[in-house]
């Protein structure tokens, strides 16, 4: 008999992990986060977890309580390390959003490779395997020594889009970039539309500039699709460039809405109907332009194929295949009411 898998959670992305821990009937385990007075992070397993197999469920972001993405690594390392001391069978790190990974290659000289050391130190941590959403470049797979899952928020995505018709001749699918063309395909070919890609060169970090766009966007519905939203300047640009091109509406797409800096501000302000992202990373900000979908499903069915020794891949070979109904994103209320325990 298969015993059921324990799921830990630290603090960046709480909500999701209850919503999974729902999802597979079952709750999140008993466990201290917290952090001493000199601000330093606090961890207890506060259960048995002796021969058991367990996932830690932790988005290496910023959390609704204010932590930092550093703050989010050390939770997530600490944890693990306490449940290895405490003899779990085996430790899953879940990762819906994986941080520092735009930083996976040198660019010039005298640079870390930051994706790299993150996941050295996950691994050292102890864990054994690893289930991520979307990374930002496949090579980070290779960084790891342990099984990567690298799931895909496309079906939950596209889903929603057909849900609002958004589907066939009447949109086209647009890549930002020339390194996110098999990404817009698989989109194209979910959706049954054309594919148009923007080129577009960086000046600097954090700043892009579009150059033109190759494929057919005139009186059409153009879906910007990306793995992440950081500053949103790239998407911004992408939408003035569509709008002028003939583009009637432009949505886009990411798995991870990062939203640093003035990204809400720029959104509501540009030409892009709706920005749509799944909510690997918490809701800090409301905006009537943005919209949130979750992706506890996906993750859960994975949590609960590896616990099984079943296919992972098998969930993303059926394409007509319907997940069950999305469950409305939480309010930012919701979220900064978690009970966050007294430091000590």
């Amino acid at each position: 008999m298969i015993q059921p898998p324990l799921l830990f959670s630290g603090t960046s992305n709480r909500l999701l992990a209850d919503e999974i821990a729902k999802r597979m009937q079952t709750r999140v385990g008993n466990a201290l986060v917290d952090r001493f007075k000199n601000d330093e992070c606090r961890i207890e397993i506060r259960e048995n977890v002796r021969g058991a197999e367990v996932f830690v469920i932790q988005s290496l972001c910023r959390s609704p309580q204010g932590a930092t993405v550093n703050d989010s690594v050390m939770e997530l390392l600490l944890i693990i390390d306490a449940l290895r001391r405490a003899s779990a069978n085996r430790i899953t790190a879940v990762i819906p959003y994986y941080g520092y990974a735009k930083q996976d290659k040198k660019t010039k000289g005298r640079e870390p490779i930051s994706a790299k050391l993150v996941a050295n130190m996950i691994e050292m941590a102890g864990a054994e395997r690893i289930v991520t959403l979307d990374l930002h470049a496949a090579q980070i797979q290779g960084f790891f020594d342990v099984p990567v899952d690298n799931l895909m928020a496309a079906p939950t995505l596209c889903n929603h889009l057909k849900n609002l018709d958004l589907q066939g001749d009447k949109i086209v699918v647009v890549s930002p970039d020339a390194g996110g063309v098999p990404r817009a395909e698989l989109f194209a070919k979910r959706l049954k539309s054309n594919l148009a890609v923007i080129i577009k060169r960086r000046p600097e970090p954090d700043v892009s500039e579009v150059t033109h766009i190759v494929g057919d966007v005139e009186n059409k519905i153009a879906v910007v699709v990306d793995d992440m939203i950081s500053t949103g300047g790239t998407l911004v640009k992408a939408a003035e460039a569509l709008r002028r091109k003939g583009a009637t509406d432009v949505y886009t797409l990411a798995t991870h809405g990062i939203f640093a800096g003035d990204a809400i501000a720029q959104f509501e302000k540009s030409e892009i109907n709706k920005v749509i992202v799944t909510n690997t990373i918490p809701r800090t900000i409301d905006s009537t332009k943005v919209e949130h979908l979750t992706i506890a499903q996906i993750l859960a069915d994975a949590i609960k194929r590896i616990t099984s020794n079943r296919s992972v891949s098998e969930l993303f070979n059926a394409e007509d295949v319907e997940p069950p109904p999305e469950q409305p994103p939480p309010s930012r209320a919701q979220q900064t009411e978690l009970p966050i325990p007294a430091a000590v």
